[in-house]
């Protein structure tokens, strides 16, 4: 009987998967003497750094102030009658002495005529009188009549006399009325609308008298603002001493930015401070003066106004982008000599000029980070570039 034998695989089949393996294995055998080149290290990130600025500059308190009119008049007619005229626009500026509404005049002529119509008369009368008095004298010289009747005569002298006194009065106050009848300007000043128009009867009574218009002042303004009882005493203490940064004038002078206003760019004064302490809120109501040549200052309006309520005094100013806030924590990050990063907790005063006072914590020696301070970390070792500081900033006094 024959065997069987099952067949044999492939040479093949078999060798190239055994020699590539072999190979593999070779290979890392040989890689695995030497070992792999370590990764190369980031380099520092850049930031910019400055040192804080020394300036001389004046504590100062921003408080809210109501802007007003210095003379706010209310337009009533001292004589009524219907208004037969306006001679004016709302809004526009009028002067002193300009009409702006007439009342219908012709009773007031006619009344005028007639006094001066009695005045003439009463004229007349005394110097007739005047005339039969001196005829009374010779006659009772001569005994021709009695000394009755010529005491009666020069009485007829005094009562001529009082009648043209009554006469120039009756005269003058129908003068006054029909002057009155119209209704001049007494300030200086812009107009609000007419409340009464054509053909509107105006009283002219004393208590009830018709409102017409309004007119208040424009150049200049008050600004009306309350200090604190803390601030107030501060204030008046370093006034009393003369270390106030005063004008030439000697008035202390103040800021002034309205809402859509940067840079506080209007100059007042403090005219005057209230005369008692408001004992609900511990404070005081303080006045100034601010010019208004633009007229944009409009009594009623809010606006900011900086007080300086210290003498002048060095300190030190960093720009904002350089602080950073940690948990409520003011701090900025200091650049060392060997150019690390170190995290100093910093107490900051007011703004000046988009800086911000330091008034503790750092050194006029520091290097502050103002530029970069998201991209570090404390302890990080950065590559600083110094800050081109503008000309502009100089170290002249500042208000704060």
């Amino acid at each position: 009987m024959q065997a069987v034998h099952p067949p044999s695989a492939p040479v093949s089949s078999l060798s190239f998967p055994l020699g590539f393996a072999l190979l593999f294995f070779a290979l890392a055998a040989c890689n695995s003497n030497h070992p792999p080149a370590p990764a190369a290290l980031p380099s520092p990130p850049t930031v910019t750094v400055a040192t804080s600025e020394p300036r001389e500059v004046t504590d100062d308190l921003t408080v809210t102030a109501r802007i007003d009119a210095i003379h706010s008049v209310e337009l009533r007619p001292r004589v009524s009658g219907h208004i037969t005229e306006v001679r004016f626009a709302a809004g526009q500026l009028v002067h002193q002495g300009d009409v702006l509404f007439v009342i219908d005049r012709r009773w007031y002529k006619a009344d005028y005529d007639r006094a001066i119509a009695e005045l003439a008369r009463a004229t007349a009368s005394l110097g007739n009188a005047q005339r039969v008095s001196r005829r009374a004298d010779e006659l009772l010289r001569n005994h021709t009549i009695s000394q009755e009747e010529a005491d009666g005569r020069r009485s007829e002298v005094d009562e001529a006399l009082a009648a043209l006194e009554s006469a120039k009065a009756a005269r003058d106050v129908a003068e006054l009325d029909y002057v009155q009848s119209e209704v001049r300007a007494p300030i200086t000043g812009r107009i609000s609308r007419a409340l009464l128009t054509e053909g509107n009867y105006a009283s002219g009574v004393a208590g009830t008298n018709t409102v017409l218009a309004t007119i208040v002042s424009v150049d200049p303004v008050y600004a009306y603002a309350t200090l604190d009882e803390a601030a107030y005493l501060q204030l008046t203490r370093f006034q009393t001493d003369g270390k106030l940064p005063l004008d030439q004038q000697g008035k202390l002078p103040i800021q002034m930015e309205l809402t859509d206003e940067v840079g506080f760019p209007r100059t007042g004064w403090i005219e005057s401070f209230d005369n008692r302490v408001n004992a609900d809120t511990a404070s005081l109501m303080v006045r100034a003066v601010f010019p208004n040549p633009d007229g944009r200052l409009t009594p009623g309006l809010f606006a900011r106004v900086r007080i300086p309520i210290s003498p002048r005094h060095p300190a030190l100013l960093i720009s904002e982008s350089a602080v950073g806030t940690d948990q409520g924590q003011k701090y900025v990050l200091v650049v060392d000599k060997e150019e690390i990063t170190q995290y100093r907790k910093v107490h900051l005063g007011a703004v000046v000029d988009d800086k911000r006072i330091v008034t503790d914590g750092l050194s006029l020696e520091d290097e502050v980070v103002i530029d970069g301070i998201a991209r570090v970390r404390p302890g990080m070792k950065v590559a600083p570039q110094a800050a081109q500081r503008s000309a502009a900033n100089g170290s002249g006094p500042k208000n704060l």
